[in-house]
C-alpha cells in the first residue's frame, strides 16, 4: 500500500486504509476479539460527532488521560480527525502536573480511563467543559447533560484538515522538570511514521504488542500511526507489563513487532538470560571465553525468539541508550533488534536501523529526508547533534523565547544531544550536553558513558554519575535479592553481609576505574537504595539527583 506524500493527514491515511483493507484487525486488548478498521472508522466518527455536540471545533485542545487500551486509539484519531488538537498526558503524571497542563493548553475536555479519575481535578480549569470515560465513552461530567455517545453518530459537518494543522500538543516532564509542550503537525508524525515504515515494512501480516504509554511519542508515532498506515492490528495489555503478565500475552498474542526501551531488554536479559548462565559455576567460567559465549547466545537467542511467541521480526529499542554488553548480546544471539534514536521535538525518529543491520553503540543513520549535523565537531569530531527536516516540530505551545532558543532561523532544531558521525553516516550519541561534566583540567566527561561500564558489574541494575565538590561520585543501585542470594550463607549476620556490601562497591571502583580514562575516574561509590526516579521513557530524572 503506497501512501500518496501529499496527503499527510490522519483522518487522509485512515481513509486509504479503511478503503484498502477495511476488513483487517486494527485494535484488541489481548485475549480479546480485535474489531476490524471498518469498526474503528465508525466508531472515530461517533467520536468526532459526540465532540462537536459537545461545543468542541477545530483548532480547540482536549486531552487525553488513559492506560493503553482500543479506545485509547478511537479517542485520538476522533479529536485530531475534526482538526481538533490532541493533549495527550502520561498516566504516571501526578495530579499536579496534569492540573498544570490542562490549565496551560486551555484543554475544553478531556478523555480519562477510569482507573486515572481521581488524578482529575475538574475545578482546575473554568475552560473544561466536558469529561468522556474512555474504558466505554461514557460521560463523566458535561455542561449539556443530555449528551450521549451515540456509536452510530456521525459529525453533523464536513472537517477540512490541513498538514500543516497542530495534531497534538505533547508535554514531556523530561529530565530537566519543566514541562513544555511539543506542537507536533499531521505532516510531522504521518512523514514520521511513513520514513519509519521505509525503515522496517509493516502490513497486515503484523502484529504488535503495545508495551509503552500511547502518550509517548515513540510508541504514538511507530506504535499507533505507522500500524494504521500499514493495516496492521495492535494488541494492548489490561495491566503493566510485568513477567507473570507479558509472558502469557506473548504466547497468546505471537507478535511480529514491539516496541520496548532499554529497561525491558535489561530486565530480560539481566533476568532471563544471566541468570540461567550464572546457575552453574562451570557455564558462568566458559561463559566469558569468547568461542563459547557466541554459541551460547545463539543457544539462548531461538529460547528467546520462542519466549516472544516465535514470530518476532523487530523488537526496537528506543528513548535511551542500551547497554553495550545485552546489544552484543542480541546480536551474537541474532535476535532481531533494532536500535532508534528520537526526541518528542522531532516526532520522534531522526535515525534508525533495521534488525540485523545494527551497529553496536550506534543508532545507526537519519531517516530518509532528516538531515543530520554535528554542530561545531571538535578534534574528535564530536558536538551537538542537529537536526532538520520534515518531522520537526513546529515549536513550544505558548513559548516563543523557548522555541528560538532550540530553533534556529534556516530551520535546524538543537537537539541538546552531543554526538560523533563515521565514515557510514552512522551516528553515535555520546550524551546531554546538560549532562557533560568539565573536569578540572577542562576535559569532557560524558557520564552515561561511566555508567554504561558501571552498570555491566555484577549485581548493579543501575547508576547514574555526577559531580559533588569537584568530585565523581557514582551512586548504584543493586539487585538486593540477587545480592543476599549469592551469600546466602551469611543471611541473618547483618555486618557480614554490610562488609561484603562494602566489598562489593571497592571492587566496583576498581573496576571503573580500570576501564576509563584517568579523568573519568570515580571517587567514591554509594549505594542508592531504592530504584531511581524515571521518565516515562526510563530515563533517570538527573536533576533529582544533581543537587
Amino acid at each position: 500500500m503506497d501512501h500518496k506524500e501529499n496527503i499527510l493527514t490522519f483522518p487522509s491515511l485512515y481513509r486509504e486504509t479503511v478503503s484498502k483493507y477495511g476488513n483487517n484487525n486494527a485494535y484488541a486488548f489481548v485475549g480479546g476479539k480485535p474489531i476490524d478498521f471498518n469498526e474503528a472508522y465508525r466508531r472515530i466518527n461517533a467520536i468526532s460527532a459526540l465532540l462537536g455536540k459537545a461545543g468542541i471545533e477545530k483548532g480547540d485542545r482536549v486531552a487525553l488521560l488513559s492506560a493503553n487500551m482500543p479506545n485509547w486509539a478511537i479517542a485520538y484519531f476522533g479529536i485530531t480527525f475534526m482538526g481538533a488538537v490532541v493533549v495527550p498526558l502520561l498516566p504516571d503524571f501526578s495530579p499536579n502536573e496534569v492540573s498544570n497542563i490542562l490549565v496551560h493548553s486551555e484543554a475544553k475536555g478531556i478523555f480519562i480511563s477510569s482507573q486515572l479519575i481521581p488524578k482529575l481535578d475538574r475545578k482546575c480549569s473554568d475552560k473544561l467543559q466536558t469529561a468522556i470515560i474512555t474504558d466505554d465513552f461514557s460521560i463523566y461530567f458535561s455542561n449539556d447533560e443530555s449528551l450521549k455517545y451515540d456509536p452510530t453518530d456521525v459529525p453533523s459537518s464536513e472537517y477540512a484538515v490541513d498538514e500543516e494543522d497542530i495534531a497534538s500538543i505533547v508535554y514531556t516532564s523530561g529530565t530537566t522538570g519543566r514541562s513544555k509542550g511539543v506542537m507536533l503537525t499531521h505532516k510531522n508524525i504521518c512523514y514520521n511514521a511513513l520514513k519509519g515504515r521505509k525503515i522496517q515494512w509493516v502490513d497486515g501480516n503484523d502484529t504488535f504488542l503495545s508495551l509503552l504509554p500511547l502518550s509517548h511519542t515513540y510508541e504514538n508515532t511507530l506504535g499507533l500511526i505507522l500500524p494504521m498506515i500499514g493495516a496492521s492490528c495492535v494488541y494492548y495489555l489490561r495491566k503493566p507489563p510485568t513477567p507473570s503478565v507479558l509472558m502469557p500475552a506473548l504466547k497468546e498474542v505471537r507478535p511480529t513487532t514491539v516496541l520496548s526501551v532499554p529497561l525491558i531488554a535489561e530486565k530480560i536479559y539481566f533476568g532471563k538470560i544471566m541468570k540461567t548462565f550464572n546457575k552453574n559455576l562451570a557455564i558462568r567460567t566458559i561463559y566469558k571465553i569468547p568461542f563459547f559465549r557466541k554459541r551460547l547466545n545463539k543457544v539462548a537467542g531461538k529460547k528467546l525468539l520462542e519466549t516472544f511467541g516465535g514470530n518476532l521480526r523487530f523488537f526496537g529499542v528506543g528513548g535511551a541508550k542500551l547497554n553495550t554488553t545485552i546489544e552484543r548480546f542480541f546480536k551474537e544471539a541474532g535476535f532481531p533488534h533494532a536500535i532508534g534514536y528520537g526526541l518528542t521535538e522531532t516526532s520522534p525518529l531522526i535515525a534508525g536501523t533495521s534488525p540485523y543491520k545494527t551497529v553496536i553503540d550506534s543508532t545507526g543513520p537519519a531517516i530518509e529526508g532528516v538531515q543530520i549535523k554535528i554542530n561545531e565537531p571538535d578534534s574528535n569530531g564530536e558536538g551537538e547533534i542537529w537536526v532538520k527536516g520534515p518531522s520537526v516540530m513546529k515549536g513550544y505551545y505558548k513559548e516563543p523565547e523557548m522555541t528560538a532558543e532550540v530553533m534556529t532561523e534556516d530551520g535546524w532544531f538543537k537537539t541538546g544531544d552531543l554526538g560523533v558521525i563515521d565514515s557510514k553516516s552512522n551516528l553515535f550519541i555520546k550524551g546531554r550536553l546538560k549532562n557533560m561534566i568539565v573536569g578540572s583540567s577542562g576535559e569532557n566527561i560524558y557520564p552515561e558513558e561511566i555508567e554504561s561500564i558501571i552498570n555491566n558489574f555484577k549485581f548493579v541494575i543501575e547508576s547514574l554519575v555526577v559531580q559533588k565538590k569537584g568530585k565523581l561520585v557514582a551512586m548504584v543501585h543493586i539487585n538486593m535479592e540477587e545480592f543476599e542470594n549469592r551469600y546466602d550463607h551469611l543471611k541473618g549476620i547483618a555486618e557480614r553481609l554490610e562488609e561484603k556490601r562494602n566489598e562489593l562497591l571497592n571492587e566496583l571502583k576498581e573496576y571503573v576505574n580500570h576501564n576509563v580514562s584517568k579523568y573519568c575516574r570515580i571517587n567514591q561509590v554509594v549505594l542508592q537504595p531504592v530504584p531511581f526516579q524515571k521518565t516515562a521513557t526510563q530515563k533517570i530524572k538527573r536533576f533529582l539527583y544533581s543537587k
